[in-house]
């Protein structure tokens, strides 16, 4: 829910991306995070309210980029835990002058904590993943590259609860039951052509398989299978100077999903300029990016969008340690395939309109060698913001837009180092989402707040370092309650509970050892997902723990 967009959608307004790869899914499936080991990353760029020049569709709240190793490193890492948890991982990498190649992969299972039936069975799940990039350099002037990957997921999801049955056996489920097998392959290729030493050509291409398998038991049963082919363009022609950057690009995404009534593909094309000028103190962005969007399906309907993407950025250094910053995005995000067309006949459902917002943040930073505190404000106005109508009596229920919405807010973090041996860290966010303008049904939301957005936000770590070699840390994550996701009305008689939960952590480092120990939810607090009234999904209800080791070598 970055920037109020919502637990239901919030997903949907961010684009996700691998070493440059975007992960986002064609329909309403969020990205699988899992599908890299957390072994490989080398770092995370967390970019909030921009990043739709260089992202593109979807970068309304913003962008995650995920950048893997590229090193000499060797690790691997094992752990088991409560509720038959137990993972191990692995990063392996050799660079040299001419060669760069890493291997990682994960392995990972659990025998689930919720009970699904009267025999027993849980909720289990596993996964396992593995990556394999390698870049050579023939002469100065030139890298090339290659990366395969893969991602085998089984989870079988329990029902929702209702407002009883949470509060008196929070691990029981008596409904539905659902099992999916989701599985990924990609390929990518790429190379780098450095013509001078400020002007660079990058182009990189992708391929990505994936296959879903849903199977659903209840009074009846079925399965669906979708199967989704992926393939991506990146090229940009780079431009460095003291004085300036420029970066001149061209995306392509061709995106299919298969499955028994539907065949529909997605396609974006995009052409964007991002420069950055130097200016002594002073800093200026400016960006502009146009993506032409169509869908195409069996049955012939179509729709196209043709979008335009802008980024303003100014950046003040008063002194070493503090600056001011504004920004500016017009951004924009697409309807999923599964908004337009109906899943179980493949029929098209009407035009989805594309959602497009103006972003405005006002920021200070204050960087010292023992404090780090970053402070910002944003608003954001929107049109056609796009969420799903659900009707009560189902008659009605559709895919459509919110005609006029808005979101505010504030964003605080700060680390403290408070001493030698304690450190605080510190993650607060106010967020107000307001529904201006719509009417659905007969029903007018004009002036509701916009359902699962939390108000108040925090994250707290406090670190205590023992000695050189321990560190104990306690984290404390809050989140206000909320209206559930389809209570657009701000009427029902449930609402989303606050979010609650106390961790505790202890590391012990020596030279190339780490062993580690993990409590989740310490104190064994309720957290659930409301859907409705009587309809929730229980959420990091239970306390867990895991202990294991990592080994560098």
């Amino acid at each position: 829910d970055v920037r109020g967009y919502g637990i239901e959608n919030g997903y949907q307004n961010i684009v996700v991306t691998i070493d440059g790869r975007r992960i986002n899914n064609i329909d309403m499936v969020a990205p699988l995070l899992s599908a890299i080991s957390p072994a490989s990353i080398e770092r995370l760029e967390i970019i909030k309210s921009s990043g739709i020049v260089v992202g593109g569709d979807g970068a309304n709240a913003g962008a995650i980029n995920i950048i893997t190793k590229k090193k000499s490193a060797k690790e691997i890492t094992v752990y088991m835990g409560t509720h038959g948890t137990a993972s191990g991982s692995f990063y392996l990498g050799h660079t040299d002058e001419k060669l760069s190649v890493s291997a990682s992969g994960e392995a990972q299972k659990s025998d689930g904590v919720r009970n699904i039936n009267s025999g027993g069975d849980k909720d289990e799940s596993s996964l396992t993943t593995g990556t394999l990039n390698i870049s050579y350099t023939p002469v100065d002037e030139l890298e090339l590259r290659a990366g395969v990957s893969f991602a085998r997921t089984d989870v079988i999801y329990a029902s929702y609860l209702t407002l009883d049955e949470y509060n008196n056996d929070i691990k029981k489920s008596t409904g539905t039951v659902s099992e999916q097998w989701y599985d990924t392959d990609a390929l990518g290729l790429g190379m780098s052509w450095y013509i001078s030493d400020k002007l660079s050509f990058n182009i990189d291409g992708s391929r990505e398989k994936k296959e879903s398998i849903y199977d659903y038991q209840s009074i009846f049963s079925y399965r669906s299978t979708t199967d989704y082919d992926y393939n991506s363009l990146t090229s940009t022609l780079d431009y460095v100077d003291d004085l300036f950057s420029v970066t001149l690009g061209y995306d392509r995404f061709d995106g299919n999903l298969v499955n028994t009534n539907n065949d529909l593909t997605k396609v974006n094309n995009a052409l964007f300029l991002m420069s950055e000028f130097y200016l002594g103190k002073s800093t200026l962005k400016a960006g502009y990016r146009y993506e032409d969007i169509s869908f195409e399906s069996k049955t012939g309907e179509d729709q196209e969008d043709k979008l335009h993407g802008v980024e303003l950025g100014y950046n003040y250094m008063l002194d070493k340690e503090k600056s001011f910053f504004a920004n500016y995005a017009h951004s924009f995000q697409s309807s999923s395939l599964d908004r337009l067309f109906k899943w179980s006949t493949g029929a098209f459902m009407g035009y989805v309109k594309p959602s497009q917002a103006h972003n405005y943040t006002l920021g200070f930073n204050y960087i010292r060698p023992n404090n780090k505190l970053k402070i910002s404000l944003f608003y954001i106005d929107l049109k056609d913001e796009i969420y799903y109508y659900s009707d009560p009596t189902w008659v009605n229920s559709r895919n459509t837009n919110i005609d006029k919405s808005h979101k505010y807010g504030l964003d605080v973090y700060d680390k403290w180092l408070i001493n030698e041996k304690f450190n605080i860290a510190l993650n607060y966010n106010y967020i107000r989402a307001k529904i201006d303008k719509e009417v659905e049904n007969g029903e007018d939301y004009s002036g509701n707040d916009l359902p699962g957005v939390s108000d108040h936000n925090v994250k707290a770590t406090l670190s205590f370092l023992a000695n050189k070699n321990t560190t104990l840390a306690i984290t404390q994550v809050y989140r206000s309650e909320a209206y559930a996701i389809n209570d657009f009305e701000n009427s029902s008689a449930q609402k989303q509970e606050a979010y609650k939960s106390t961790d505790i952590s202890l590391t012990y480092t020596k030279d190339s050892l780490e062993l580690f120990a993990k409590i989740n939810n310490l104190f064994n607090q309720k957290n659930g997902l409301w859907v409705q009234d009587d309809a929730i999904y229980p959420m990091n209800f239970t306390t867990t723990a895991i202990a294991g080791f990592k080994l560098k070598f």
